[in-house]
Parts: C-alpha cells; sequence; structure tokens
C-alpha cells in the first residue's frame, strides 16, 4: 500500500538490515523530507547519502517502480529532480523527461508495522487505537490535542467564510445564520440555516422595535404559518385562540411589503424530537435575541468575559410559547429558557468559531486568542463521542478537550485515516 510506504518513509520506520539501491550502494536517510499532498514528488527537499555523496532533493514513492510509467512521470519534468526513487517491488529500471535513470530503492514495511496497520484498519472498536491511549505520555495527548482544536476551528472558519459570500459579503448577516444553523441543535440544523437564508433582515431591521412582527417574520418565513403545518386535531383550537391568525394576517402583509416567500415547512424536522427542540420554541426564542438586539456581530465582539458571553445568548420565548409547544396545542406554563448545556453548545459552536474567523479576517489575533480561552472555560460537552474516549482513558475536561477529541473521530477515526493521527503512529510503533 503506498500510503503506508509514505509513512514508513515520513517516519523512518525502516526494517533493520541495510537500506540499498538497486544497484548496491548504500543508503542513508538524514531528512526524508517535506511530505507533499499535492501534484508533484512525494517529498520535497530531502536530504539522502548514497555511497560516499549527499543528496538533496526531491523523492517519489510508489507500490511498484512501474508506476513510474503509469503514472506518466517519465514525461513530467516536474520528476526531473527526483534524486531517489522508491518501491516496494522494484519492477522496472525508470528514466526522467531528459532520459536520465533515476536510482532506486526497494524498501519493505516492517511486519510489525504492517500488522498493527492492519488491526488499525479492521477493528470495530472505537477508537481503534484503544490499547495504546493509557501508556501515551501527557505531552503527546496534550501537543495533539491541541493541533485537533485549531484543525476544528480551521474548519469551522471555512463554513462561516462560506456562509458570508452566500451574504455578498455581510459578516453580520454570516454570523446571524450560523447562529440561526446551531439552533437547530444536530437535527434541524441544515432547515435553520437553509430559513435564516431565507430570512431578508435588512427588512427585519425595519421593525426591529416590534417583537411581535419579528416574530411574524420568523415564523412565516419558516412556513410555519401555513395551516397544513398545525394537525387537524389542533386547528381549530389555534383559530380559536386567535394569536396564530394575528401571526399569519401580519405576515402576509409584511410578505407583500417586502416581496416575501416561505421556506418549504417540510424541511423541518419532528420525529423523535424533544419538545423544547420544535421549530416553533427555537425561533420564538431568536426572535426575542433579535428584538433585545443580542444577535448582532457587533454584540459579540464585545463581550471580553464567558459570563458576558452566556448572558448575551441567554434567551426565552414569546408569552404565547410560555404555554404552547406548537400553534393549538397547550401545556404548563413555561418560560422556556435556554437550558445551560443548550447555551454552552450554542457558545462552542457558534461564538468560538465566529471569533475566530472575524480575527482571522480582521487580523486581529485579541479575538483569536479570546476565542481559545473561552475554549478552556466552557464545561466539555456530553455526548457518546467524548464519553467513549473517557472509557479507553482520556481525560476530558473543558471544551476545548471535547471539541478536539470530536475532530479527532470524524476526521481520523471515521475515515480509518490512522496515518495521519499520532496516537495512531504510536500505535504503529509500538513494540
Amino acid at each position: 500500500m503506498e500510503q503506508l510506504l509514505h509513512y514508513v518513509w515520513k517516519h523512518k520506520l525502516f526494517p533493520l538490515h541495510e537500506l540499498l539501491t538497486s544497484d548496491g550502494q548504500t543508503v542513508e536517510v538524514l531528512d526524508p523530507g517535506l511530505h507533499n499532498r499535492n501534484s508533484g514528488p512525494d517529498f520535497f527537499n530531502a536530504k539522502v547519502r548514497i555511497g560516499d555523496t549527499l543528496w538533496v532533493g526531491n523523492v517519489e514513492i510508489h507500490d511498484k517502480s512501474s508506476d513510474w510509467y503509469l503514472h506518466g512521470h517519465d514525461k513530467d519534468s516536474s520528476y526531473n529532480n527526483v534524486i531517489l526513487h522508491v518501491a516496494e517491488a522494484l519492477d522496472a529500471e525508470v528514466m526522467n523527461t531528459n532520459g536520465e535513470f533515476i536510482r532506486q530503492m526497494q524498501l519493505d514495511v516492517p511486519d510489525k508495522v504492517r500488522e498493527h496497520y492492519d488491526e488499525l484498519q479492521r477493528t470495530d472498536s472505537y477508537p481503534p487505537c484503544y490499547k495504546v491511549i493509557p501508556d501515551l505520555e501527557r505531552l503527546t495527548v496534550h501537543s495533539w490535542m491541541a493541533s485537533l482544536q485549531t484543525e476544528r476551528l480551521e474548519q469551522k472558519t471555512e463554513a462561516i467564510h462560506k456562509r458570508v459570500e452566500l451574504c455578498n459579503g455581510s459578516w453580520e448577516n454570516a454570523y446571524f445564520m450560523t447562529l440561526a444553523r446551531n439552533y437547530g441543535f444536530g437535527i434541524n440544523n441544515d432547515a435553520f440555516e437553509c430559513w435564516a437564508q431565507n430570512l431578508p433582515l435588512d427588512a427585519v431591521a425595519h421593525h426591529r422595535d416590534n417583537l411581535f412582527q419579528i416574530e411574524a417574520i420568523f415564523m412565516g418565513q419558516a412556513g410555519l404559518l401555513e395551516l397544513d403545518t398545525i394537525p387537524e386535531y389542533y386547528q381549530k383550537d389555534a383559530l380559536n385562540e386567535g394569536y396564530f391568525a394575528k401571526l399569519r394576517n401580519e405576515y402576509l402583509y409584511l410578505a407583500h411589503k417586502f416581496s416575501m416567500k416561505p421556506m418549504d415547512y417540510k424541511l423541518w424536522r419532528f420525529l423523535r424530537l424533544r419538545p423544547q427542540n420544535f421549530p416553533h420554541i427555537r425561533i420564538s426564542q431568536l426572535a426575542n435575541l433579535y428584538y433585545q438586539q443580542k444577535a448582532g456581530l457587533s454584540q459579540l465582539v464585545e463581550c471580553e468575559t464567558i459570563e458576558e458571553l452566556k448572558a448575551l445568548f441567554s434567551s426565552q420565548v414569546t408569552p404565547y410559547w410560555e404555554t404552547h409547544y406548537t400553534f393549538g396545542s397547550t401545556s404548563s406554563r413555561n418560560e422556556k429558557h435556554l437550558a445551560y448545556g443548550s447555551l454552552n453548545l450554542l457558545m462552542i459552536n457558534t461564538a468560538i468559531p465566529m471569533l475566530f474567523a472575524y480575527g482571522r479576517h480582521k487580523q486581529k489575533d485579541a479575538l483569536c486568542d479570546r476565542a481559545f480561552d473561552y475554549l478552556e472555560q466552557l464545561r466539555a460537552e456530553n455526548n457518546y463521542i467524548i464519553r467513549m474516549w473517557q472509557q479507553v482513558g482520556l481525560v476530558v475536561q473543558t471544551a476545548g478537550d471535547s471539541q478536539a477529541l470530536i475532530q479527532l473521530k470524524k476526521e481520523y477515526c471515521d475515515k480509518r485515516d490512522c496515518l495521519r493521527c499520532r496516537f495512531g503512529y504510536e500505535y504503529l510503533r509500538k513494540k
């Protein structure tokens, strides 16, 4: 497997026997070079002593040396400065575009490395490297977790930049879209993002001082003011209560005024959803947040402490929803504040990535540093991924820890990309 050969070369996990070129000269790898994941040779600027001569240049690696021709390297001048061609099976001599032969070296994957790699690939347990985790040095764990934290924030930054593009360069609108998406709490994330994208915030701003009109636009654009969205056995009650009809009439007036069209209400998911996560409740909370002028990027940037951030994200429903979860269906009175767990998730998935992305955009390191500080101050998430890592011996205390481990599971374990994982590296090199 070529990828495994890359790994053996990169980490110098060579067999114990002497390394030799195909013509019998000794090979000493002083520096394997910089691993290139784009087009061109596999490793740049390697330092290799062949015989008595020190060579500095690029290295190309294949399963079989004949793959050189299969990949067209003999016709590509960017491979002319390859100083060594490495393959597990030498079945052909290779030449560059100048007709010059390139030195070759046969490289075996050590048996233990191959055995451990096969174990990582075939195990159904998560994480596959669980055997080595209890014995990992704290420095190894800490440095890898720190890298994963940054990697996850970088990934979320890319998603935010795409929203900025969708919003024609408006960071304010992209922030609201990010906030709305995370109000879906997993089940309705995509629907909430679709709703936010369909929401004309410039039009809503004209009615910022009227909570009823804000909620009418929010509910209407979500498609939740169509009578079809209410089960038949609740329709009569909803109409008799009057609030649904008032909201609908107000929305129809405003929709005509601002040329608004609702999204398809069928995008909302209710199956296996707890009532407090129903779209009606979350949208009412967002309407309240917007009305209180707590849903803007400028307000987020002004927060300098975790307490200020919590206060900014704290919200509740409008009066009607204190006794309802859907139109027409009454419930016991509850102000329906965001629970601490939900508040924690919103800060982790909305505030922190947005501060980091905006800090990068504005080249303000203070905002990026604040994002990392918040990660260390917030409590770790509690989900099946985090519990899995805890069960195999990792200590998970902060949101920084949990975000790192979610990144590890989704981007490495799930993809069986153990060769890029530092825990996987420790597993491969174990005796």
